[in-house]
Parts: C-alpha cells; sequence; structure tokens
C-alpha cells in the first residue's frame, strides 16, 4: 500500500531526515520507534502531505503522491493523528467530527458518527461538550476519531500514548487494534516501543534521521539493542 524510497526532509539547512525506505502493506500494522528527535514525527508529516519531502519518493496504491498536499491524501484515503492531538478546541466534539468529514458527501457520514461513538462511548456522553474542555486522553480519543471520519484506508498515528495514565493508554491502544480489525491499514510511531511492537507485525528502528533496523516485531522485542535502546533493560 506504501512504499517510502529514499525520503528526505529537511528545516531549512538541517536533514531532519536521511534517505530513508519503509513499507507497509494492505492490512498490515508497523510501527516506527526511536528516541526523540529521531525523525519519526517529520517523516510522519512528509507521508501526510503537511510537508514537502526535499528528494525520494512515496507511492501509494501504486500512485506517486511526492509532495502532494494534505488535502488530496486524505482524499485519497490517508489520515493523520497528529502528535499533540491537534483537536478544535472552541469547537464540540460533535463539530470536531464533522471537521474529519469535511471532504465527504456521500449518506454514510451519519453511521460513522455512530460508529466514532461506538468506538469511544465517552465522546458520546459529552457529544457538545468543548474539545477544549477534555482531558488528554478524551482528546486522544476525539483526534481518533476525527481521522476515522474521514474513511481512510491508511492511518498515520503519532505518538497516541504521550502523556495518558496507563488505565486510557490501554484503551487507546484496544480501540487501535479494532480499527485494525476492520481493515484499515496502521503506521504506528509510538515512545512505548514494547506496547507498539506487541501491537504491530512489523517495526523499523529510526536514529538521527535513518533507519537502522527493521524487523518483524517479534526479532525487534528479543533484539539485544532494541531491549537495551528502548525497552529500558
Amino acid at each position: 500500500m506504501l512504499e517510502v524510497e529514499a525520503l528526505e526532509v529537511g528545516y531549512g539547512g538541517i536533514r531532519a531526515v536521511k534517505g530513508i525506505g519503509l513499507t507497509v502493506r494492505d492490512g498490515e500494522l508497523v510501527t516506527l520507534i526511536g528516541a526523540n528527535g529521531a525523525g519519526k514525527t517529520t517523516t510522519l508529516k512528509a507521508l501526510s502531505g503537511l510537508l514537502r519531502p526535499s528528494a525520494g519518493r512515496v507511492r501509494y496504491n501504486d500512485r506517486d503522491i511526492t509532495g502532494l498536499p494534505a488535502h488530496e491524501l486524505v482524499k485519497s484515503g490517508i489520515a493523520l493523528v497528529p502528535e499533540g492531538r491537534g483537536v478544535f478546541a472552541r469547537l464540540t466534539i460533535e463539530e470536531n467530527l464533522a471537521m474529519g468529514a469535511y471532504i465527504r458527501r456521500d449518506p454514510d457520514v451519519a453511521a460513522d458518527y455512530n460508529r466514532a461513538y461506538t468506538l469511544f462511548p465517552r465522546l458520546a456522553e459529552r457529544r457538545k461538550q468543548l474539545a477544549g474542555t477534555l482531558s488528554g486522553g478524551e482528546q486522544q480519543m476525539l483526534a481518533i476519531a476525527r481521522a476515522l471520519m474521514s474513511r481512510p484506508k491508511l492511518l498515520l498515528l503519532d505518538e497516541p500514548s504521550m502523556g495518558l495514565a496507563p488505565l486510557m493508554v490501554q484503551k487507546i491502544f484496544e480501540t487501535i487494534k479494532a480499527v485494525a480489525a476492520e481493515g484499515v491499514t496502521l503506521l504506528l510511531v509510538e515512545q512505548n516501543a514494547k506496547l507498539a511492537l506487541e501491537l504491530c507485525s512489523r517495526g523499523y528502528v529510526m536514529e538521527s534521521g535513518m533507519i537502522v533496523l527493521a524487523d518483524d516485531a517479534d526479532s525487534l522485542l528479543r533484539n539485544p539493542q532494541v531491549r537495551h535502546a528502548y525497552l529500558g533493560e
């Protein structure tokens, strides 16, 4: 579904992503792990059209999408759940979900509101509440639900557990697993490497803007380098 070749992304004169390559197959759960500043978020921003690559190529379903803007990629079936959630604080939960569906004109939008509220009953209870008054966990639920309103085929998730209590992290990951079970393909950037590798089938390890390891998730969980650097062992 997604093929990234020799991707480079820079800020000013700084190369934040240095010629990386990765693939995500249809229906697969893949994680990208690494320390803060490794280039993971920059990679997702480039894949979602928020940053323009300086070199390399991105293909999605055999179509070259390199450098296309975010709104075009959303129409193509790619949605990003950004780091820090990025909810519209002065809009209600319901209005945030409507923003997620802004590209759609089909009659199934109403059914997807119900789907969002089924996935996240807490949002259903607060649907008229301003998003800025929600807890961090509730905002993360809303960010995921808003992305799903565009009916993505490929969902990019950037640090969904960041700053959340353990019980809320568990709930978020259970929901991510449920979304994947519906057939949505996932590329997950996550600070909790253990959780990410237990959820996903394959993983990439990023350091200083480069992919330094790529393997199936079980092998990465057993890898001494990964266990020392990212699992605290």
